[in-house]
Order: structure tokens, then C-alpha cells, then sequence
């Protein structure tokens, strides 16, 4: 399964380079860094909302290698070839 995801708001720092080393979701998790990386080595594009990113400071160059800011049209695209969409 191709998967991408799309931050905004609050959800862009967790591609803020740093950003989760020491968040876990749980105590027996691993840290969300750890979670970040292993969606990202099984090919997950990570995409954040530029506007979300400029209100917290953020630039591309605040965020992990994988991660690239782009507006909505890139999920858009993704939705008109016919990806499924979750959103929580």
C-alpha cells in the first residue's frame, strides 16, 4: 500500500527535525522520531501544509530529509488518481 501523509496544523512539528526524540504515545513505544523513520523507510511521502509550517517558524530546511512542504493540491492529486483518504 502507497501511503503519504499530510500535516497541518499542530501535526507538522512531528516532521520538525527533533521534534518527537523523546515523545512516546505510550511508555512501550518507540519514540515518535522512531515512528516517523520507519513510515519513511517503507516509502511514505510526507507532505506539510507551508502555512501551518510559516506560522511555527518552521522552513524545509526545520524539517527531516523526508518531509517537503506543499500546499493541498499535492494530497488533491493524490485523491484524483484514487487514493483512499484518512483523516484523525
Amino acid at each position: 500500500i502507497d501511503v503519504s501523509m499530510f500535516l497541518v496544523s499542530s501535526g507538522v512539528d512531528w516532521a520538525r527535525k527533533g521534534a518527537g526524540a523523546g515523545a512516546h504515545l505510550n511508555p512501550f513505544d518507540p519514540t515518535m522520531d522512531e515512528m516517523i523513520q520507519n513510515v519513511v523507510n517503507a516509502g511514505c511521502k510526507i507532505m506539510v501544509c507551508p502555512p501551518c509550517a510559516k506560522a511555527r517558524g518552521l522552513s524545509e530546511d526545520d524539517l527531516i530529509d523526508a518531509a517537503v512542504l506543499q500546499g493541498s493540491g499535492g494530497m488533491h492529486e493524490l485523491i484524483k488518481e484514487g487514493a483512499q483518504v484518512v483523516s484523525f
